[in-house]
């Protein structure tokens, strides 16, 4: 054990040491001005041979049309080819999107500039986030309209490996930083663009395999591109510990996460990861399909697959990595993936967030980074999420976004890095099952607007909604709560007050599934009696316990984006009919006809839990 654990150590820290010379090696020569990139697809056919130059020197640059969905900002954009170093410290040419709003910066000094970096889109040359920008199909969108909206500069590299011809890098940490930070650099380059400015102060923010790639880069940047100006770095959902993130996916749902990391990785240490030797038949296919797919699709082919089908040995991934000296190389490439190795550490105020029920990424390894980058930091804010990965990524947004605001206007960061709190356990669904995702106690609000009174009754604060969505057998079900409430109508023109109840009749059901292009679908149906327990003012109040005389059925339909999941947007609206109110005596026929019928409409929003500090 101690020489394997020594073998494990000497060999990463060669990497490590390597990395670091190449990232301090003297500077290439300038490259020639910028060019206008070719149309069409021949734009991601870069030159036979990368310039010879600086890294982050912009190759060429093309306008771009863009469609980030509906309430984005106006802004101008570009798709850009710039110069950037692989993992190996090799440089190679790299393809990604900038944005600045069209409006004027209202701020002080430079408008601000954020290094979007994406998570997982799939390794087809489709799933390039510059190719789905221009489709409107990126399930990103609703993040980069948002900074696009606060008055920020975005810059999104679609990471190495997008160009015709090639195999994206995927999970491969080094690799993406450069791309990241370099993309910063290139943007500055596009003749005539304005929002670029060396002197902006610059965010790196991104989720899953974007909070690997800005975490990278935050480590990477003092040595890499030392004139920039950091202000701070948001990173969720980081695989900060490529092997424990490896096991967990393994024979799980998110198993295409690890194929795909396996495939990245083969990419980029193609000496190390022998895709060729170690797969077998099945694992052969496996990976071409996998190389001709994007991010969900793949979720649902790869789903609960295990490495001990697609190996030669037939071994598991454990297996696998059991034996150091049979396949030292594997545990290079891995090893070398892990965040805050030897003392490496993000300078800047950072901030990291993570999902409890996240069934992708441990809990655990998060919580590890976290004390790993608080040795060097002590400016480090951890905030829990209640729920799972895809889900907290939306969650988390807001939050993110607000705090590289208050980073970006000088307002100092204080970290959470002394609590001393127990680490939270995870909350998540074990691996190997059906991909269900929870809606547990989301905060429920919305109104019913009367069609005979023309008004609308708010519902009251307290209620929730708890859902349980299988995207695998595509299934619905769940549970509202709403507390009783009183609310003021007007009968025959007098203000009145009516104390309600709405009660569930029977649970929430229905199908809900997510697409190919990350495009989430819930049909369902609530179903809830109205109860009238009394009406009037003071003296005058009547009390009585009228129902309607069957459930109201609520129909709750929604085709949208996954984002809506956390962004607050995730409401139903629709139309329903009222059945006839009984019970109230000589008053039944009275509210009947004020309050029955056809054409009720109806507004429910259901918003997530609030995040705790940790």
């Amino acid at each position: 054990m101690g020489q394997h654990c020594g073998m494990r150590a000497l060999r990463t820290m060669g990497v490590l040491i390597g990395l670091a010379v190449g990232a301090l090696a003297a500077p290439l020569p300038a490259l020639a001005a910028p060019s206008m990139a070719p149309a069409g697809a021949a734009f991601y056919v870069p030159p036979a041979a990368v310039p010879t130059g600086n890294h982050g020197d912009l190759i060429w640059y093309r306008s771009a049309t863009v469609n980030l969905g509906t309430g984005a900002p106006a802004a101008n954009a570009w798709n850009v080819l710039y110069q950037s170093t692989d993992a190996n410290g090799v440089a190679n040419a790299v393809t990604g999107t900038v944005f600045t709003p069209s409006a004027a910066w209202n701020g002080s000094g430079a408008r601000p500039v954020i290094a979007y970096a994406v998570g997982t889109h799939g390794l087809a040359q489709g799933c390039a986030p510059s190719l789905q920008f221009s489709q409107g199909t990126d399930y990103e969108n609703a993040n980069i309209a948002a900074a696009l909206k606060a008055g920020y500069s975005v810059l999104v590299s679609d990471y190495a490996g997008y160009t015709t011809g090639q195999i994206p890098t995927y999970l491969a940490g080094v690799s993406e930083g450069h791309a990241v930070l370099d993309i910063v650099q290139a943007a500055q380059q596009i003749p005539g663009a304005q929002g670029f400015s060396s002197a902006a102060p610059v965010a790196l923010w991104g989720y899953s395999q974007g909070g690997q790639a800005a975490a990278w880069a935050g480590q990477l940047q003092a040595a890499y591109v030392p004139t920039l100006k950091l202000a701070g770095v948001a990173a969720g959902g980081v695989p900060g510990d490529f092997l424990a993130s490896g096991l967990n996916l393994e024979g799980s749902t998110g198993a295409s996460f690890l194929f795909g990391g396996l495939i990245g990785l083969g990419t980029q240490y193609p000496a190390e990861v022998p895709l060729n030797t170690l797969l077998n038949t099945a694992g052969q296919a496996a990976a071409k399909t996998a190389e001709s797919q994007c991010v969900f699709q793949s979720l649902f082919t790869l789903m609960n697959a295990d490495v001990l089908t697609y190996t030669v040995a037939g071994a598991s991934l454990p297996n696998l990595l059991g034996d150091a000296f049979a396949l030292p190389g594997l545990f290079f490439a891995l090893e070398a993936q892990n965040l805050g190795q030897w003392g490496s550490s993000i300078k800047a105020p950072l901030y990291l967030y993570h999902g409890q029920a996240d069934e992708f990424i441990p809990l655990s390894q998060a919580e590890v980074l976290k004390e790993t980058y608080c040795q060097n930091n002590p400016n480090v804010t951890f905030d829990l999420y209640p729920s799972e990965h895809i889900v907290t990524q939306f969650q988390a947004a807001n939050k993110a976004l607000t705090w590289l605001g208050q980073r970006f206007a000088g307002v100092p960061a204080s970290g959470n890095c002394s609590e001393s709190a127990a680490a939270p356990t995870t909350t998540a669904n074990k691996g190997g099952g059906d991909y269900v995702v929870s809606l547990n106690g989301w905060t429920l609000g919305g109104s019913v607007t009367i069609k005979n009174l023309g008004q609308t009754v708010p519902l009251p604060a307290g209620g929730t909604m708890t859902a349980t969505t299988n995207l695998t057998s595509q299934t619905l079900g769940g549970n509202l709560a709403i507390p009783p409430f009183a609310a003021s109508i007007a009968v025959l023109g007098i203000p009145t007050t009516v104390d309600l109840s709405i009660q569930q009749a029977s649970p929430i059901a229905g199908t809900v599934s997510l697409d190919n292009g990350g495009q989430l679908h819930i049909h369902g149906t609530a179903s809830a009696n109205i109860t009238l327990t009394s009406a009037g003012e003071g003296s005058l109040q009547i009390g009585f316990g009228c129902q309607t005389s069957a459930p109201v059925q609520f129909p709750l339909n929604f085709d949208g984006p996954v984002s809506a999941l956390g962004s607050g947007a995730l409401s139903f609206s629709g139309t329903t009919t009222i059945p006839q109110l009984t019970g109230c005596s000589i008053w039944s026929g009275l509210f009947s006809a004020l309050m029955s019928g056809p054409g009720q409409t109806f507004t429910f929003t259901v918003k997530p839990p609030a995040p705790v500090a940790w």
